[in-house]
């Protein structure tokens, strides 16, 4: 006798018996702080590449610097001591202001080691964004590559900032690139500061001084490690507090759910293009490789997409987190497209971020034969909450199925307690070992995010999903971003979902905007990047709309753009958009 959808409840976990053959429902969490598993990799495999550093040179090629994870081990416990030292206690907040590099994994560990809790920013973000996010961390102390060193003294009267710490992108670059970056690029393009301001220090002298030095920091899985700042799509950001445990439970789930590609950990090579200073690129990259004892090719800047094919191309990594705007341009790379480059070492690929399309997931797999599966996860359960199975064909449009150990529920709009049947949208609220204690010092946010019931903490995502019978999840879209066109609810998502098919599009963002015409509503307005070559007019994207979507769901307004606005890791700021519009009147 087969369930019917009236008798199958969010209770029940319907999405465990659709799970990879090997991945069991719950799982076994230790009591450990989340730089425990540096030091047990470097216990046992100290002489394994933990971090590549990597440079092409003219007439010569590409040269490799590799960290083992006894030296990133050591390396850490020595920025350790050194907070230690400069007065650093166990929960004071440290900010980290880097791209993907060696020296970020040093001092993130270090800060952990040394009891602190790390405040990482993006490096890229306007000075009053980054002002607002290291005063609102509290930090005292702060670590920068020295590109963005004078942003930092500019905005440092307006934070609490005592101490700098300071690195250059070329310190773990192979000699060679090493010395040719100090003779052409390094005045020139802003990486030479000389000298440092007062109380200022270089991080290199400080890893010097304190080398052999190993703190003994009672570090407890309950204690704070993380505050990652979310919010950016919409507004002033929130600082996410996790706790190690959380960050232990969620590498152990994405562990969980790679194992069954029978590979092992220390074959596992990672092209590093999702930023560490974002909670995406934190677990599913640094934490998640350090526990299996893999190695990350650091890529700092990923929109170099002919150094990301370069570096595909050389190590032949076999891992590849990375967001739809990154596999959109692999797909229509030249040297991929003529197969002078190939793309299959790839074992397996990870989406996030932001919706994949079915076609841009299509074209990869083809091309690369590997699996790429689209999952979802958020700063406030850090990170990853679904995944879509490897051994099975992903659905289309779905996050995929829960990760063990996590419960899910979809609950009314209208008065967020009581579950929608399944399949019906509603607001996606989550329970589960990773789920974060709450926003910094925003007790009205934190009450509306984390509610209890049923013996649970159930974090409200702000997300409009629905979950079909066999516990597959979609989302339809965010809250905030829904819009009412002629009375009726409209999921920008949904409209981009379907211009994305459209054969000359390569990107699209869908916004509600104010009418133009009819004061006090809302219209709907589609900003659309071609692709190369591809040419598209306002009428054919209208009329490819009308054929799938309802009247009322149809964009009237229409604009090309050359790039659409996005967070780091390939969100589409729809407030962007918005201001875009607003400004143009």
């Amino acid at each position: 006798m087969t369930e019917t959808s009236s008798s199958i409840t969010y209770a029940n976990r319907p999405w465990i018996k659709h799970y990879d053959t090997g991945i069991p429902q719950t799982l076994n969490y230790p009591d450990v702080p989340l730089h425990h598993f540096l030091r047990q990799i470097a216990h046992t495999h100290p002489q394994a590449p933990a971090l590549l550093t990597t440079a092409k040179l003219p007439l010569v090629g590409r040269l490799t610097h590799r960290l083992t994870y006894a030296e990133l081990d050591q390396f850490s416990d020595a920025f350790a001591a050194y907070l230690i030292a400069n007065g650093q206690k166990k929960g004071d907040r440290v900010a980290i202001i880097m791209p993907n590099c060696a020296a970020f994994a040093i001092v993130f560990y270090g800060i952990l080691k040394a009891g602190g809790v790390v405040a990482a920013t993006n490096p890229t973000y306007p000075p009053d964004k980054m002002a607002h996010q290291i005063a609102d961390s509290g930090a005292e102390t702060a670590i920068v590559t020295s590109l963005f060193y004078k942003t930092i003294k500019n905005i440092q009267p307006q934070t609490q900032l005592k101490k700098i710490v300071v690195s250059n992108i070329k310190e773990y670059l192979p000699p060679l690139a090493k010395a040719l970056f100090t003779l052409t690029r390094d005045k020139k393009d802003g990486h030479a500061v000389d000298p440092l301001a007062a109380h200022d220090v270089w991080l290199q002298n400080v890893l010097t001084k304190y080398r052999g030095h190993r703190v003994q920091i009672d570090v407890k899985a309950d204690d704070l490690a993380l505050f990652q700042y979310t919010g950016g799509t919409t507004g002033v950001a929130k600082a996410a507090v996790a706790q190690h445990k959380a960050l232990v439970a969620n590498t152990i789930q994405m562990d969980a759910f790679l194992k069954i590609l029978g590979i092992p950990g220390s074959e596992h090579i990672y092209l590093g293009a999702v930023p560490m200073f974002h909670v995406y690129g934190l677990v599913v990259l640094l934490s998640s490789s350090v526990y299996q004892g893999s190695q990350i090719v650091l890529i700092p800047n990923a929109r170099d997409i002919d150094e990301v094919i370069d570096c595909i191309d050389f190590y032949k990594p076999t891992m590849l987190p990375g967001v739809p705007a990154l596999y959109n341009a692999i797909n229509n790379h030249p040297r991929v497209l003529s197969k002078e480059v190939s793309l299959a070492s790839l074992k397996f690929c990870f989406s996030g971020s932001a919706p994949l399309p079915f076609s841009t997931r299509q074209e990869f797999e083809r091309l690369s034969g590997s699996k790429l599966r689209e999952g979802f996860g958020m700063s406030e359960a850090p990170t990853a909450t679904h995944v879509n199975p490897l051994t099975r064909d992903p659905r289309q449009g779905s996050i995929g199925l829960p990760l063990p150990d996590m419960d899910m529920r979809i609950v009314s709009l209208d008065d967020g307690v009581t579950d929608v049947p399944v399949g019906e949208v509603g607001e996606l609220i989550i329970s589960g070992p990773n789920v974060m204690m709450g926003y910094h010092h925003m007790p009205t946010e934190t009450s509306n995010a984390l509610r209890e019931a049923n013996g649970k903490h159930w974090l409200y995502t702000g997300d409009i999903a629905r979950m079909d019978e066999d516990g597959y999840f979609y989302i339809v879209d965010r809250k905030k971003d829904m819009a009412l066109i002629g009375g009726f609810n409209v999921y920008p998502t949904v409209i981009e979902d379907v211009i994305k098919n459209h054969p000359a599009v390569l990107e699209v963002g869908v916004a509600a905007v104010p009418h133009p015409e009819k004061e006090g509503q809302e219209a709907l307005k589609a900003w659309i990047v071609l692709k190369p070559n591809a040419s598209a007019t306002e009428k054919e994207i209208i009329a490819h709309c009308a054929a799938k979507l309802a009247p009322y769901e149809v964009p009237r307004r229409i604009v090309f753009i050359k790039e659409l606005p996005k967070t780091a890791v390939g969100k589409t700021l729809r407030r962007e958009l918005i201001r875009l519009e607003t400004d143009s009147r």
